[in-house]
């Protein structure tokens, strides 16, 4: 089942110091992850094509609207 628009997350990658997988500028989809992110962490799928963790500090979350979001899918 696909995931509503409404409910799917993008964040601009502001460092990636230390992560060969993260290029900085670039807009990255955010998975859930509660256990994550009271750990301090952020889910992406990142250039490997696989999710992984990374600190929450080397995103900044982007509110976009669904004509992006469908664009980025």
């Amino acid at each position: 089942m696909a995931t509503p628009l409404n409910k799917v997350r993008f964040a601009l990658c502001i460092a990636d110091e230390g992560a060969e997988d993260l290029q900085k500028g670039k807009v990255y989809r955010v998975l859930p992850d509660a256990k994550a992110s009271r750990s301090g962490f952020v889910r992406v799928i990142d250039e490997s094509d696989e999710d992984y963790l990374y600190p929450k500090s080397y995103f900044a979350p982007l509110d976009l609207p669904s004509t992006v979001k469908r664009a980025l899918l």
